[in-house]
């Protein structure tokens, strides 16, 4: 999948809808969007950086900068999943490790919220009839 392109003398980018945007329209989201298909496909491409091709000056240092944070993220992809993976292992051991976290059901709201309103005789002594007409 090819992720950044240079055509027409100008830098693009994959944007969410599958169709490619000018580099300068990018926004954060779309930054991200890209980072996680880097780290997230097997085989993802990019139009290496040729300042001939790219006669836009912001599109050059634009390009270049996002280029060059993808490729060294393509390189490292496999270090992010296995770390990726350790985190996630060490705290699911740590989840099996604590009985308390395990089988702990919340208690009941309506429960706590009885127990306020009822007297020592179980009736809850507040006639809701009353309490609605005062408002």
């Amino acid at each position: 999948m090819k992720l950044l392109k240079i055509k027409d003398n100008l830098g693009f980018y994959l944007d969410d809808q599958g169709n490619f945007a000018t580099v300068d329209k990018i926004t954060k989201e779309g930054l991200l969007r890209l980072v996680d298909l880097t780290l997230g496909e097997e085989s993802v491409e990019f139009d290496e950086y040729n300042a001939d091709k790219l006669k836009n000056h912001a599109h050059q240092i634009i390009y270049k900068s996002i280029l060059e944070k993808l490729q060294e993220l393509k390189k490292r992809r496999q270090e992010f999943i296995d770390q990726s993976e350790r985190l996630y292992l060490q705290e699911y051991e740590k989840y099996r490790a604590d009985p308390s976290q395990q089988n702990d059901t919340p208690p009941d709201e309506s429960d706590s919220a009885d127990d306020t309103l009822a007297d020592d005789t179980g009736d809850s002594g507040i006639d809701i009839d009353k309490l609605l007409k005062d408002l």
